[in-house]
């Protein structure tokens, strides 16, 4: 299997002709594109997905979101799609950016999405998910404001949740 390769990016998003490795250290002053989703049905209800017991951060922890790393050449767009698809088996186009938040080597773009699919045909990723569960609005903010909720998940959608009035 080969080595996962990404773009580099200044802070301020500006692509650089880096070609950064999938853990491997990334130089000072760079940063890998990470995308990610927030689901919501139609219904008003939220998907989570259970992370797979072998992940190494917050294994078997439900979250709130689908995402991962830009592919080289892949734009944050084109990233955020393949992830839903990749995690959940959900195509959609219906893409709201929420968010960018920065990290010392990452910067994470932040979507919702509206879908009006079969609930009951949401898809595992191998490795990535092993469960999920459409949670009621109000299941979902006692969720984001609890500690089964991943903080830096919470975090990174902070001010979006704040907006909704979900944060307490």
């Amino acid at each position: 299997m080969s080595t996962e390769k990404w773009n580099a990016y200044t802070a301020d998003g500006t692509l650089v002709d880096t070609v950064l490795l999938r853990d491997e250290p990334i130089p000072e002053g760079m940063y890998h594109l990470v995308c990610e989703v927030l689901v919501r049905h139609t219904d008003g209800s939220y998907l989570c997905m259970e992370r797979a017991s072998t992940k190494k951060a917050y294994p078997g922890y439900y979250e709130a979101t689908a995402g991962g790393s830009a592919l080289l050449g892949e734009t944050k767009e084109e990233c955020v799609r393949r992830e839903l698809w990749e995690e959940t088996g959900i195509i959609t186009d219906s893409f709201i950016e929420t968010g960018r938040y920065l990290t010392k080597d990452t910067i994470y773009y932040t979507y919702v999405c509206t879908v009006d699919c079969d609930k009951d045909t949401v898809l595992l990723q191998d490795g990535e998910t092993e469960d999920y569960k459409w949670m009621t609005e109000e299941e979902f903010i006692s969720f984001i404001n609890s500690d089964k909720a991943i903080p830096t998940q919470r975090e990174r959608y902070k001010e979006y949740f704040k907006k909704l009035g979900y944060l307490r």
